[in-house]
């Protein structure tokens, strides 16, 4: 009875179990794992997968057969598989307490298998189901509305989200500073960035959800875009990653010269939009043309000459009867339909361009003022250049070999400094050495100003008796002896500043400052020289300047009746006569004359530094590397060896090379055209010598942080070259027949003739009065007293941040 009895109830726990469909009547202790579930995995349901129930239906019927046929007898020997299966179950579930307590209860083992087998089931079919929802989430997108209505996130599962996501945005930031590898930091950033980008748009609610994601994926399409922009106004600069190739290779102090000359270059720039579209373009497009008035017409006996290239490379002939010079400019106060000024914007163009130069200089020297405060902090140099030097998101070959190169140029800088700090040396043969080596280049300086002032007296003595007699050395020794001095007196100071042993750092300041007086008394012997032509010229012509301008004014009064069909005013009843502007006389134009010059100095400047780079370096590169393997003794390492980079020469160069454009481009409004053709040119051949025919200097050295050193001088070498347009300006009248200042007594009468005619008379008297010199001194006094204060004030802040400095270690 009794084991019919258990028979009766096993069975009625079967047909309770299992329904007429299938379906499994849900217990409590389901409910619990379904609770547990959804706690683990957040959005599974409670439902069954029908594949997995049927396999358990079909065992169930198996095993209620075999427990009707084996009876309770059975149960003893089933209690040891049944045990086994359990402690299986223990690792892979926590649901096993539950049983143990069920088996305790007096349930048969069977039944409890069957059950273990149906969770089984159950747990891998939630698990299918869950990996297939969370594959639609990815493919549908992770703001579906649908499925947020069905399952919403509770507030507890949001916060351990929000919690979640935040602590793999800080691992995400912080991930470059754990001490882990490569390899897994690489597995972890990917992990992290995927859970990132998959719940970060989840953590709104409902429709703030969609909102949320939207403005998730806005910001960090933001910071690319901000990204992108940076990387371009880098890729806009000019020159830059070429510099920072040779900064790579060549160190620092190779770099600021051609940091400094993409300077240059930008500052030529404006100042040849200023004259080009002020100053040129208005006189080609709204002043009379060619061949209309005597300035603006080749003269009859130069026509067959005029467009022959020996002509043209001198600038006479047609080019000096163009735009490019001062005479050819007409003195209408007023020209083209818009009755544009051109007097006054010659006037003002060239008084602008000086004032531009000396405010955007100024400027850029307080710029890097800032950087220089404070002095180095070298404690621990070589440590942090050991193990903090290389950049680990470099992700180009090309960059990271740049960035190896930049690693040991920058620690042979550091030797070189190291090594000048520990150095000791014999103070009274120093001395000595010093003494000799500035003698010598007071001799060199002394004789280069001597053979400048000779060859010029030479030269006006061969204008007087007409440079048509004699050949092409004797019209071109002046710009010949000057370009030979800058290419071989830099060598010979070079030679010299060896024997004082200075640091790499100040032998190059002593350098620029020695090419720097050569280059300066040669410019301005040059200048004087070119002052004494013109007044000699004057002597010599002075009894005959009066007579002949009386002569060409008559003429051109002649010329100008029969251009307007009038009459004569001498005599009313003769009839007009024509003269053509080629046979009409003019006096001289000593404003074009000067221009002329200078064109000429600064482009022959310019060839000889191009040939110098084609033979001093390229070919000498040849020569080394081709011949080396036939040669008696090894010529990489001997004479004459691959050459290194001048840059006090070079630096020099450019600073003169920018006076004379400052000097000459009021009287040659085509200077800095020409300038910004040479400095663009000089870009790239200079680079490719750098990089293809040159070698690092055998002592690199750290260059300072700002250009100041350069930046004083070009201030310095401003000041002089706007003294002789100054002093030209205001004492030297200019030439009664060319320029648009013909006429006037001095060139700044355009100001108060524009005052008078163009402005009420008020405005006149308050400019009169401003203008009065018992203002303008005190004004400048005022001034000096700022700078001294400000200078004072910038000096004791200095001071008080190396304290600081000091503290702080």
């Amino acid at each position: 009875d009794g084991s019919d009895d258990n028979e009766e109830s096993s069975a009625a726990e079967n047909e309770e179990t299992v329904n007429g469909t299938g379906q499994k009547r849900a217990t409590p202790r389901t409910r619990r794992g379904h609770a547990r579930g959804r706690d683990m995995h957040g959005d599974e349901e409670d439902e069954d997968d029908e594949d997995g129930t049927r396999r358990a239906g079909h065992r169930r019927h198996r095993n209620r057969r075999r427990g009707r046929a084996a009876g309770n007898e059975a149960s003893d020997s089933d209690m040891e598989p049944a045990k086994a299966r359990k402690n299986q179950a223990n690792q892979k579930s926590k649901e096993d307490d539950e049983e143990e307590e069920d088996e305790k209860g007096g349930k048969s083992g069977k039944g409890k298998n069957e059950k273990k087998v149906d969770k089984k089931a159950d747990k891998k079919g939630k698990k299918e189901k869950a990996n297939k929802k969370k594959k639609d989430k990815k493919k549908s997108g992770s703001g579906s509305d649908s499925e947020s209505e069905e399952e919403p996130i509770t507030e507890e599962e949001l916060a351990k989200l929000k919690e979640e996501v935040e602590e793999k945005k800080k691992l995400i930031a912080t991930l470059r500073n754990k001490p882990w590898k490569m390899k897994k930091k690489l597995s972890v950033l990917k992990e992290a960035q995927l859970f990132v980008e998959k719940f970060e748009g989840a953590l709104g609610k409902g429709k703030g959800k969609k909102f949320y994601a939207y403005k998730v994926m806005m910001t960090k399409k933001w910071m690319k875009f901000q990204r992108d922009f940076e990387n371009f106004k880098t890729a806009c600069i000019p020159w830059e990653m070429k510099i920072k190739e040779i900064e790579s290779h060549f160190g620092s102090s190779v770099a600021s010269y051609f940091i400094f000359l993409r300077w240059m270059y930008g500052i030529n720039m404006i100042l040849f939009g200023l004259t080009f579209g002020l100053v040129m373009v208005p006189e080609a497009l709204m002043g009379k043309p060619y061949g209309s008035l005597p300035r603006k017409t080749v003269p009859r006996a130069e026509e067959t000459t005029a467009m022959n290239f020996a002509t043209l490379w001198d600038f006479s002939g047609f080019a000096q009867y163009s735009v490019l010079f001062y005479g050819y400019y007409n003195n209408q106060r007023t020209i083209g339909w818009l009755k544009f000024r051109m007097p006054l914007s010659y006037f003002l163009v060239g008084v602008g361009s000086i004032g531009y130069s000396f405010m955007i200089v100024t400027r850029t020297m307080a710029k890097n003022a800032n950087d220089d405060g404070g002095g180095d902090d070298t404690s621990f140099n070589f440590s942090w250049k050991m193990f903090t030097s290389w950049d680990y998101l470099i992700g180009n070959p090309e960059t990271a070999d740049n960035k190896f190169a930049s690693i040991t140029t920058s620690f042979k800088e550091a030797i070189v400094e190291e090594q000048e700090s520990r150095k000791e040396e014999n103070i009274h043969l120093t001395r000595f050495l010093r003494v000799l080596a500035n003698f010598l280049a007071l001799c060199t300086l002394a004789g280069s100003g001597y053979l400048i002032f000779f060859v010029v007296r030479r030269s006006q003595q061969f204008a007087l008796e007409g440079l048509e007699n004699y050949g092409w050395w004797e019209r071109n020794e002046v710009n010949t002896v000057m370009s030979l001095l800058g290419m071989f007196c830099p060598t010979l100071f070079d030679v010299i500043s060896s024997l004082e042993n200075y640091h790499p750092r100040i032998a190059l300041r002593w350098q620029l400052g020695r090419i720097f007086a050569l280059f300066l008394g040669n410019l301005y012997t040059f200048i004087i020289a070119l002052m004494d032509e013109i007044n000699l010229k004057a002597r010599y012509l002075l009894p005959f300047t009066l007579e002949e301008e009386k002569i060409v004014k008559y003429n051109m009064t002649i010329w100008e009746a029969s251009l307007y069909n009038g009459t004569i005013p001498e005599n009313s009843t003769a009839p007009p006569i024509q003269v053509d502007p080629a046979d009409v006389p003019r006096g001289p134009c000593w404003e074009t004359m000067v221009g002329q010059e200078f064109v000429r100095l600064t482009v022959s400047d310019m060839m000889t530094t191009y040939i110098t780079i084609l033979i001093g370096d390229f070919l000498r590169a040849v020569f080394v590397r081709f011949f080396n393997y036939c040669w008696c003794w090894d010529l990489e390492y001997g004479f004459p060896s691959y050459s290194e980079f001048d840059i006090s020469g070079n630096v020099l160069g450019l600073i003169f090379n920018q006076g004379m454009i400052w000097m000459g481009s009021f009287y040659a409004p085509c200077l800095p055209a020409i300038n910004v053709f040479r400095l663009h040119t000089s870009m790239y051949l200079q680079c490719w010598a750098v990089m293809c025919c040159n070698v690092p200097q055998e002592r690199v050295f750290k260059a300072s942080r700002s250009n100041n050193f350069y930046m004083a001088m070009l201030l310095f070498i401003l000041f002089l070259s706007t003294l002789p347009a100054v002093y030209t300006i205001v004492s030297i009248p200019p030439s009664f027949d060319c320029g648009p200042f013909s006429g006037k007594t001095r060139m700044y009468e355009v100001i108060s003739e524009t005052l008078e005619h163009d402005f009420p008379s008020w405005f006149g008297k308050v400019f009169g009065y401003a203008s009065n010199p018992g203002l303008i001194l005190p004004f400048i006094l005022l001034m000096v007293l700022s700078l001294y204060y400000l200078n004072a004030t910038s000096k004791s802040y200095k001071e008080a941040n190396l304290e600081l400095k000091k503290k702080l270690q």
